[in-house]
């Protein structure tokens, strides 16, 4: 299996388009067929445990101690593709409407600027019911996305993965994440979280049950302070962070961290780490083929996906070798591709000038 996994994440870094079995056949000048890459392609569903032995080598070579461990979910869109488990439709928060692809939730592990996907969760939905609001029958998946997440940090740290912090956006804020991370993995975390929750300005004020809204405390930016959160039983670090928007205006991010210890600037410099996801998922649909496959069965799109994540790591393990990014790295292949298609025309030019007599 890793041997077609090889030779399909290559193919899915030299394809600009659809990426098909027959495709790869072309390719490869019909030294394995369709029906060949198709059946190697499908003979088993890989898991997150046989991605762990496949990135495992890589991650070794750059982890350290201040490594983090960034989780978040995306979508690849199929709008085309039939739906089953895995292919089904998923509330999107960035575009606000429900979208139909695969769900799937990361950890990627950033540490020495470069970031590997550890392991993953796609999102299966595999229990029926009726919507109460609209009467109709709807997919569900019977595992949240925050139990995926608990799963997932127990098993990165069975795997012996060093990193000091979790970082995550207000999605994976919840008291439970925070109590995993801090007391039973003994892990600091920085998280986004919202306005809306409720904290106390001292450990008394916790104990007679004096909340008060996020909002509500007028917090001065860049000043982080200690507050109890509710169903958390240590203190936690508060900041507010105003930050300008790609168009201009501006926002406002509320972040607690477990570590009494960061300053200001460090807490800020740390959670700009989680961006590497939002590049990753980028890199992942644009680059790595993720979204340009016609595959049908779980098995075969759980495959098709796990080769994308190959193929991500292949461009980050060239990006420290070559010094140029993502997209850089792609643009090299186009313009080879385009040099030999240019070749072969230029060879073909005799009989496109041959006139043609009737």
């Amino acid at each position: 299996m890793k041997e077609i996994l090889d030779i399909y994440s290559d193919y899915l870094l030299s394809s600009f388009g659809q990426t098909t079995a027959t495709g790869l056949s072309k390719l490869l000048s019909g030294e394995l067929s369709h029906d060949q890459i198709t059946r190697r392609i499908g003979k088993e569903k890989l898991t997150a445990k046989s991605w762990w032995q496949i990135v495992k080598p890589f991650v070794r070579q750059i982890e350290s101690e201040e490594g983090v461990l960034i989780f978040d979910d995306s979508i690849s869109e199929k709008p085309y593709s039939d739906e089953n488990e895995i292919v089904s439709w998923h509330w999107d928060h960035s575009q606000n409407r429900s979208i139909k692809g695969i769900n799937f939730l990361t950890a990627l592990y950033h540490s020495q600027e470069v970031s590997l996907p550890v392991t993953f969760e796609i999102i299966e939905k595999t229990e029926w019911y009726i919507d109460k609001k609209t009467g109709q029958e709807k997919r569900r998946s019977p595992t949240t996305k925050n139990e995926h997440l608990r799963t997932m940090l127990r098993q990165c740290v069975k795997n012996k993965l060093m990193f000091r912090y979790v970082l995550a956006d207000s999605w994976f804020a919840s008291a439970e994440n925070m109590r995993l991370v801090k007391e039973e993995l003994e892990k600091e975390f920085i998280l986004a979280i919202k306005s809306n929750r409720n904290v106390a300005l001292s450990l008394a004020d916790k104990l007679q049950g004096q909340y008060q809204k996020i909002s509500d405390l007028g917090l001065p930016e860049n000043e982080p302070i200690v507050v109890y959160l509710e169903k958390v039983p240590f203190p936690l670090l508060l900041f507010r962070q105003v930050f300008t928007n790609e168009d201009g205006s501006i926002g406002i991010r509320y972040l607690v961290s477990s570590d009494l210890a960061l300053t200001a600037d460090r807490l800020a410099t740390i959670f700009k780490k989680r961006w590497k996801v939002e590049e990753y998922h980028r890199s992942l649909k644009q680059n790595a083929s993720l979204r340009n496959s016609p595959t049908r069965t779980e098995k075969t799109q759980t495959n098709h996906f796990v080769a994308s994540l190959w193929a991500f790591v292949k461009l980050e393990m060239l990006k420290t070798k070559m010094k140029k990014n993502h997209y850089q790295l792609k643009e090299l292949l186009y313009i080879s591709a385009v040099k030999t298609a240019l070749d072969e025309l230029r060879r073909l030019a005799p009989v496109l000038s041959t006139t043609i007599t009737y």
